[in-house]
């Protein structure tokens, strides 16, 4: 049985707003990532859902809050869809990242990968044939969509703060997928080169 993913990237943060590179910290709704989130919540008002989840870092709750209102559905956290842990450049300016050489503190892509995997198979086989709200990051969310399409990040386009998109999964979809080989990370593979990129 296939789950209806609705896959949404948090609202635009203060941070987002100051272009600081976020990661797993926790981050808080701005005005407008407020409101990007209530129009959210209009559009998906007459979508069946049948749960929330999201990730545990505090954006992405009250993103995920605001959309679920409507629906009177409590909102379920998982760490699988916390945003790239990005180690010391976390809270550096993203502009000034540009050309700078990745430290190793940063988490792989390998292991980003195999985290959107397991979330995958983590909706798969919890709300089976349901249709699940899910609310993320850009670069985790990326992951996830480049592991449903099975090709590599570099070809998914970057989602948009509070975009919608919609996918479907089942366990047997992910177990027959091959693994998508991440290359090397490098400053050029995902490095964001904006504020809306992270």
């Amino acid at each position: 049985m296939e789950t209806t993913i609705f896959l949404v990237r948090h609202g635009e943060t203060v941070d987002n707003a100051r272009q600081i590179m976020q990661g797993q910290t926790q981050g808080c709704l701005n005005r407008r990532g407020r409101e990007q989130a209530r129009q959210v919540a209009l559009r998906l008002a007459g979508e069946q859902l049948d749960a929330v989840v999201a990730s545990d870092l505090r954006r992405a709750m009250q993103t995920a809050d605001i959309i679920s209102a409507p629906h009177g559905l409590p909102v379920v956290t998982t760490p699988l869809l916390r945003e790239r842990d990005w180690g010391s450049f976390t809270g550096r300016f993203i502009p000034d990242l540009k050309g700078e050489a990745w430290p190793d503190d940063i988490e792989s892509e390998e292991a980003l990968l195999a985290r959107a995997r397991s979330f995958l198979m983590y909706i798969a086989t919890n709300w089976p044939g349901r249709r699940v709200l899910a609310v993320g990051h850009g670069i985790i969310n990326k992951a996830i969509l480049a592991v449903h399409a099975r090709c590599t990040m570099r070809e998914v386009q970057r989602m948009l703060n509070a975009e919608v998109r919609i996918l479907t999964v089942s366990p047997d979809s992910l177990q027959a997928s091959a693994p998508v080989d991440a290359p090397t990370s490098s400053v050029g593979s995902d490095a964001p080169s904006d504020a809306s990129a992270e």
